[in-house]
C-alpha cells in the first residue's frame, strides 16, 4: 500500500462508530491519517478514538447527525480548525429500511432519503468549498450494489442510495480538472449490525466490512471512479445489463433478497 496517499492527511468519516465506517477508520489510521470521526453514538466514537490515537495519529470524535445541516457544518468547521486541511471525505453514514412497496409508509421513505441521500449531500456541500479552494482532495461515497442490481423489498434503501450515486456521478463530471476526485463504492450485502437480522442465501453471502474498507483505500490510491465488490457481484450486474428479465429470474429463484430473522 502506498502510505504517501494517507500519511498526515486529514479524513472525515461519517458513520464511523461501527461496521464499515469503523473498519475504514482503522485502515486509514494504520496509514497515518488524522481522523475526524462522526456518528450519532458519542460513546462508541470515544471508544474508537481511544483505540486509534497514538504517535502520529490524531483523532477528533464528533457526535454528528448527518440529517442536520448545522451538525455537518460544525463537523467540517471543527476539522478545519484542528488541522487547517481536509483531504478525504468518506460519506458512509446510512440506514437500512426495508419494506414491500405496497406496504411502504411515506415516512419510511422520507427517513431513508433523509439519512442515505440528504445526509450525504449535506456532507459534500459542507466540504466542497474547501476542497475546491485547495484544488485537491477525494470524496468517497459508500453506496450499495442494490443500486446496480435492485432487490425486492429494498425500495426505500435503493431509492435513496440511487439518488446519492447519481449525485456523485454528476459531481465527478463537474469537478473534472479541479483536482478533487470522486469515487463510489458498490458493495454487496455486508456483515454489519445494520442488517444483522437479515439472513441471505450462501450464493450471496455477506462480505466482511474490512473488504469494503480496503476498497475505499484502493479508491483513494487509484482515483478510480467506481468499485464493485465482491467479484461475484459483477456477474449479476452484467446479467442485469444484458437482460433485466434474466437478472430478475436469478434474484427470485435464489431468493437474493434474503429473509428477516424474527427477534426472540
Amino acid at each position: 500500500m502506498r502510505k504517501e496517499h494517507f500519511k498526515n492527511k486529514v479524513a472525515v468519516i461519517t458513520g464511523a462508530s461501527s461496521g464499515i465506517g469503523r473498519q475504514i477508520s482503522l485502515e486509514f489510521a494504520r496509514r497515518g491519517t488524522h481522523l475526524a470521526l462522526a456518528a450519532r453514538s458519542e460513546n462508541a466514537l470515544l471508544e474508537l478514538q481511544s483505540e486509534i490515537e497514538g504517535p502520529g495519529r490524531q483523532v477528533l470524535a464528533l457526535p454528528t447527525d448527518v440529517t442536520n445541516p448545522a451538525d455537518v457544518e460544525r463537523l467540517i468547521a471543527l476539522t478545519l480548525a484542528r488541522w487547517g486541511q481536509l483531504d478525504i471525505l468518506v460519506v458512509n453514514a446510512g440506514q437500512y429500511i426495508r419494506s414491500p412497496i405496497e406496504n411502504l409508509a411515506l415516512s419510511d421513505l422520507e427517513k431513508s432519503m433523509a439519512v442515505n441521500f440528504y445526509g450525504g449531500v449535506h456532507c459534500i456541500l459542507a466540504a466542497l468549498p474547501h476542497l475546491r479552494s485547495q484544488r485537491s482532495g477525494h470524496i468517497v461515497i459508500v453506496s450499495t450494489m442494490d443500486v446496480k442490481t435492485p432487490l425486492a423489498l429494498d425500495a426505500p434503501y435503493v431509492a435513496a442510495k440511487s439518488a446519492l450515486s447519481g449525485f456523485a456521478d454528476v459531481l465527478r463530471q463537474e469537478l473534472h480538472g479541479s483536482g478533487v476526485r470522486v469515487s463510489v463504492i458498490y458493495p454487496a450485502r455486508v456483515d454489519t449490525p445494520m442488517i444483522g437480522n437479515l439472513k441471505v442465501p450462501a450464493i450471496s453471502a455477506k462480505i466482511p466490512p474490512g473488504a469494503v474498507a480496503r476498497a475505499v483505500v484502493r479508491a483513494v490510491e487509484s482515483g478510480r471512479a467506481r468499485f464493485i465488490l465482491p467479484f461475484q457481484a459483477y456477474f449479476l450486474y452484467w446479467l442485469y445489463l444484458i437482460s433485466p428479465i434474466l437478472s430478475d429470474w436469478a434474484a427470485i429463484t435464489f431468493h437474493l433478497q434474503g429473509w428477516e430473522l424474527q427477534e426472540s
